[in-house]
């Protein structure tokens, strides 16, 4: 499998039945969606996967059938990110020997670590398995920024630490860490309304919510800007902008899963604490996936 990546990646939801199991079939069908619609990576128990509410061996399983039902036809990014080191180094060696392509590790929550510790943090993993690495910073949900200088740093280190998905909306540090990058090194965005301004700033693609349900839709205007014609990216970049902002109309993953179950893809089961879509927003995603061609 090819890295370093590049386009359009789906951080996947993780389908679930009724009594909180997961539902495999449903994950399946959902991966064969995405390979579909042409997408270029996929990303098992990331945030939108709920991982935060997986045991162990059911992130084990999830990364095993994802990687046997892709079949080696996209790489499979494991999300095996935790704020307890030694249980984000046991799932990143568990990920590998599973057959992942490459791991995304969030930055420590709820920890708060300083710069000093999420710089030994990251190189504990590194320095325990020599799988390809991305870095994960997303501040809103971590309420911790991984600074550019630490990002950069630690990406001169180790050169499989291979990308960032940088989620803190700051512009201004995505573009210092794509200015002062070594070359094996790339950023991914990890929010869908920014992809464009980031790939046009040098940025490589985006880890997204958006193609769970959009894939070829997305995928076609990340293609776009990443070959640089951002008059067409553009005109598929604003049919879908609304969505982008409604995928946060209430805390993610649930309204994408509420989409997916509209689309018939997986029903719309959450474990506890998130809850299903209100109705007043699933009415606003309905009219907004209509008026997108989408359903």
């Amino acid at each position: 499998m090819t890295l370093p990546l590049k386009g359009t990646i789906t951080a996947l939801v993780t389908p679930m039945h009724k009594d909180g199991s997961i539902d495999f079939d449903s994950l399946r069908k959902l991966i064969d969606f995405q390979i579909a619609g042409n997408i270029s990576a996929i990303v098992p128990c990331g945030s939108t996967g709920e991982s935060a509410t997986m045991t162990f061996a059911e992130k084990c399983e999830v990364i095993r059938v994802t990687v046997e039902h892709a079949a080696g036809r996209v790489p499979v990014i494991a999300g095996t990110g935790s704020n307890d080191t030694a249980a984000a180094i046991t799932l990143t060696k568990e990920a590998k020997a599973i057959g992942a392509d490459a791991v995304l590790l969030v930055s420590p929550f709820y920890n708060k670590p300083t710069q000093r510790g999420l710089i030994a943090h990251f190189s504990a993993i590194a320095e325990s398995c020599d799988v390809p690495q991305i870095l994960y910073n997303v501040p809103g949900r971590t309420v911790s920024n991984v600074t550019a200088e630490t990002q950069l740093q630690l990406a001169e280190t180790y050169t499989h630490i291979i990308a960032t998905k940088e989620a803190s909306a700051d512009l201004e540090q995505m573009m210092e860490i794509i200015r002062n990058r070594p070359a094996h090194f790339t950023l991914l965005a990890g929010d869908d309304s920014l992809a464009l301004p980031i790939i046009a700033s040098g940025g490589h693609g985006v880890i997204s919510v958006l193609s769970n349900y959009a894939p070829a839709q997305f995928g076609a205007c990340i293609t776009a800007a990443l070959s640089g014609d951002f008059e067409k990216a553009r005109a598929l970049h604003y049919p879908l902008f609304d969505l982008m902002r409604l995928n946060f109309i209430e805390t993610n993953p649930i309204p994408v899963k509420g989409i997916l179950s509209m689309m018939g893809i997986c029903e719309e089961n959450y474990r506890l604490p998130m809850q299903p879509l209100l109705k007043e927003n699933k009415e606003k995603l309905r009219e907004a996936l209509i008026n997108a061609g989408i359903l």
